[in-house]
């Protein structure tokens, strides 16, 4: 079998997540991520969910260009979101914003069933052949607006967005299941928090800001005619 010459940037990808964890445990409230969630992280290939020509830089400690104007975030963000979820592996959990499959891969290997969201059609396309590649099987996917979430697969035990409204949509909150976990940023450019959303068993919402973030705004907004 061929050594694969990324496994060690992806051991130091974990090294400087793992640092950035205990820097911000007075934020977070996590001083140590899960042992699934860093196999998991060790385990997928990212250099392989990011375009060719950045490919050596697919491990560093920031965001980085996908195309379409978009980027893949930094590692340390993808981690905390992934953590912040509490995902269980019986989860079933709804994406939004699957770029080029990076964060959809990690969730899949620690849930049991995703249902991602891209409104790029070329990001969507290449990231399921990316997934595919990978041998990533227990994903569904499609070209659409996140915005409104995927009500035909609904209730989710778990949703997660890589893009900020500055509202958090109705449409994803009537789709959380009661007891269930949302995590995602939100607010103004400017302003934005990564929130942890919470409906408990009675459907009443619970929410708390993490920390500040800055991501790109949830596309598909214009859809609401307002």
């Amino acid at each position: 079998m061929s050594r694969d010459p990324f496994s060690p940037l992806r051991q130091m990808m974990v090294q400087v997540i793992t640092a950035h964890t205990i820097a911000t445990e007075n934020l977070t409230g996590i001083g140590a991520l899960n042992p699934r969630l860093l196999s998991a992280i060790e385990d997928v290939p990212r250099h392989e969910f990011v375009p060719v020509e950045i490919r050596a830089y697919a491990h560093a400690d920031g965001p980085l260009p996908i195309g379409c104007d978009k980027t893949i975030s930094q590692p340390f963000i993808t981690a905390l979101m992934t953590a912040l979820l509490e995902l269980e592996p019986e989860d079933r959990v709804l994406e939004i914003g699957t770029g080029l499959g990076y964060h959809t891969a990690i969730l899949a290997m620690l849930a049991k069933k995703i249902y991602t969201i891209e409104y790029v059609d070329e990001l969507a396309n290449q990231a399921w052949q990316r997934l595919e590649n990978a041998g990533i099987g227990n994903v569904e996917s499609r070209i659409g607006n996140g915005y409104f979430g995927w009500p035909e697969h609904a209730p989710f035990d778990k949703i997660v967005a890589a893009s900020a409204p500055e509202l958090i949509p109705p449409a994803l909150i009537s789709q959380l299941k009661p007891g269930g976990r949302m995590v995602l940023p939100a607010g103004l450019d400017d302003a934005q928090q990564l929130m942890v959303v919470e409906k408990d068993p009675d459907g009443k919402i619970h929410t708390r800001d993490i920390l500040a973030v800055r991501f790109a705004p949830m596309e598909g907004v214009e859809d609401l005619g307002v």
